[in-house]
């Protein structure tokens, strides 16, 4: 499934152009993450154009540099490198995670020692995956992703958060299947 993965992700236009620019980014241990990756491979499943339904497209990267000031920095950068897509990017440094999410989502969040730490607490374990040129990360295997199998993570049971995510998925792929 891994390789199949790879081809799935790569059939959206969008990430492939981000990787091979991804020299470019130049972020410490960065990771394309998220949506991009796992909403591309619904789409592949439900027939529609590889890029249909997302949102943006999030770049996580880890740097013991934790200013705002620093984050918004090589956010403008990466935006300027990728102009040209027309899409949104989100660059987010993982180190600094637990500074701002208590107050945006209500909800206490450990400090993170690893970019692979924060892809493990996605609201939802089929949407735990990252990949970089090098590497894939995928803590919670394929097959669920895959089966379009949506559930709380126990990492982050965070019920209202998890349902909100939850139906905005199923509203853009109906045959996702929650479970409790």
């Amino acid at each position: 499934m891994k390789q199949q993965f790879i081809e799935d992700v790569l059939s959206n236009p969008k990430n492939a152009e981000i990787f091979a620019r991804w020299d470019a980014i130049a972020l410490p241990d960065s990771w394309l993450v998220a949506g991009c990756l796992f909403q591309t491979v619904w789409n592949r499943k439900s027939n529609q154009n590889p890029t249909f339904g997302i949102k943006d497209y999030d770049i996580f990267y880890f740097d013991d540099d934790l200013s705002a000031t620093s984050e918004q920095a090589h956010q403008e950068r990466v935006n300027d490198l990728f102009k040209d897509l027309n899409i949104n990017i989100e660059v987010c440094n993982q180190a600094r995670v637990h500074q701002w999410y208590p107050s945006y989502f209500g909800h206490a969040y450990p400090e993170l020692k690893s970019v692979q730490e924060g892809i493990d607490r996605f609201l939802i374990p089929s949407t735990c995956v990252g990949m970089n040129p090098q590497e894939i990360y995928a803590p919670n295997g394929f097959e669920i992703l895959y089966q379009g199998v949506l559930a709380m993570n126990s990492l982050t049971p965070h019920q209202n958060l998890y349902e909100q995510k939850a139906h905005s998925y199923q509203q853009r792929w109906p045959w996702l299947k929650r479970m409790q």
